[in-house]
């Protein structure tokens, strides 16, 4: 193997590994050491941060530090706070509190959400010194990305460390490894030109004004409409599947002990179905892949409340694990291609973000602080374990219903690409 794509394969496990050591199995840990009603805000803040700290540290990256340094020197102060956060819990034990926790943890998810993007920088630019073609030779690299995150969730889950503090020392140390590798890699120019942009354009505020067409304006609000869906199950899943640990008859079963090691399942039906997208584009067109993927999240809360560890419950389980990599890449690919036919070249970058933004920053926020007052009602209020499972079912109907009637929505309101006009401009 060519040996710059060895060294990007690592940066790119290591970048997911860190996230993946704590994202699907906090909710866990939250649940069991009084913070239930607070699972939302942790999984909110990072659509919060995702809002501006990747355009503050692009800039820094742009123009003044090359982006291996500024990736560095992010993951630094992300391990360190995220390090810190496991210490001040393990030092409060069963009385640790919501504002100290989360006010570590927020400052370490904001260094680490712009180092995706950061990341994605450097292996670009590795790859073009190179002389290789990035839209051929990054997708296998960035494949090792999701092996990292399944590799770090097996690993909190089977050293017994899920529902512990000791997952945000694994993220904070292997942070910290990745910010001292980065150093490493191939140096990013920086531009030396003076550019007279206004804040508007760095912070690509421009594609704001795709508002003004009616398709995008209604391709935009659906994307916020299905960003809901996107973080319930990082947050809330777990602590589902710990909950049947209540019953006698589940307490012994795999779903309720190894939580993680189940919902890795989704990681690995991702991987596999980014190989079905350009069958499914191809014999379906982009309007029925992105409404395949609403179905899928219908179907991904709903096997949810209809399964238990048992047998044959747990085969609902599965089945829920299985379509998440459908609801999950058909809408945020099909969409990014969307976005891309849809819009004119010199506004493409912009309209780009700002559908990320709308998914997984303003509709994922909305989306798990909802859930959360959804759990808190219906799930956190109860004391018996057969009522609190019970709980759970309701809020896993709530939110499949949720996303029926958007995907119904959608099916009815948008248009077809097809019958769409030429690419907008700014």
């Amino acid at each position: 193997m060519n040996n710059i794509k060895l060294r990007l394969i690592v940066m790119n496990f290591l970048e997911f590994a860190v996230w993946g050591a704590y994202l699907t199995s906090m909710g866990g840990y939250l649940a069991t050491h009084g913070l239930a009603d607070n699972i939302g805000w942790f999984y909110a803040v990072q659509g919060i941060v995702s809002l501006f700290m990747p355009a503050l540290l692009g800039i820094v990256a742009d123009r003044w530090i090359p982006a291996q340094k500024v990736l560095s020197l992010a993951h630094l102060i992300a391990g360190l706070f995220m390090a810190a956060a496991g210490y001040y819990a393990m030092s409060a034990g069963d009385a640790v509190q919501f504002a100290p926790l989360f006010t570590l943890y927020t400052i370490s998810v904001a260094f680490f959400m712009p180092t995706i993007g950061l990341a994605n920088s450097v292996a670009f630019n590795a790859l073009t010194k190179a002389g290789m073609d990035t839209i051929k030779d990054f997708p296998p690299i960035r494949v090792f990305g999701t092996i990292g995150f399944i590799c770090s969730m097996l690993t909190v889950d089977f050293t017994g460390l899920q529902h512990t503090f000791g997952q945000f020392f694994v993220s904070g140390g292997l942070s910290v490894v990745l910010a001292a590798y980065a150093l490493s890699l191939p140096n990013c120019p920086i531009s030396k030109e003076e550019k007279s942009q206004s804040w508007v354009d760095i912070f690509g505020l421009r594609a704001f004004t795709l508002f003004k067409d009616s398709k995008m304006a209604i391709f935009f609000i659906f994307s916020m409409l299905l960003g809901v869906s996107l973080q319930i199950t990082n947050g809330f899943a777990n602590p589902f599947l710990t909950a049947f640990g209540g019953i006698e008859q589940y307490a012994d079963t795999f779903a309720a002990q190894h939580a993680n090691a189940l919902i890795s399942l989704s990681q690995i039906s991702e991987t596999l179905c980014i190989l079905l997208i350009p069958f499914c584009m191809k014999r379906f067109g982009i309007k029925n892949v992105m409404l395949i993927a609403m179905f899928a999240w219908v179907f991904r809360f709903g096997f949810f409340g209809m399964g238990n560890p048992g047998m044959p419950g747990v085969i609902l389980f599965i089945l829920s694990c299985i379509v998440y990599g459908v609801a999950f890449d058909f809408f945020n690919i099909s969409g990014a291609l969307y976005v891309d036919q849809q819009t004119d070249e010199s506004i493409r970058s912009s309209a780009q973000g700002l559908f990320m933004i709308m998914t997984n920053g303003i509709g994922a926020t909305i989306g798990t602080l909802s859930a959360q007052a959804v759990v808190t009602k219906f799930v956190n209020s109860q004391v018996d374990p057969a009522a609190i499972i019970d709980g759970w079912s309701t809020s896993w109907y709530i939110f499949a219903g949720y996303a029926l009637v958007v995907a119904v929505a959608f099916m009815i309101i948008f248009k077809n690409p097809e019958q769409a006009d030429a690419p907008i401009k700014k």
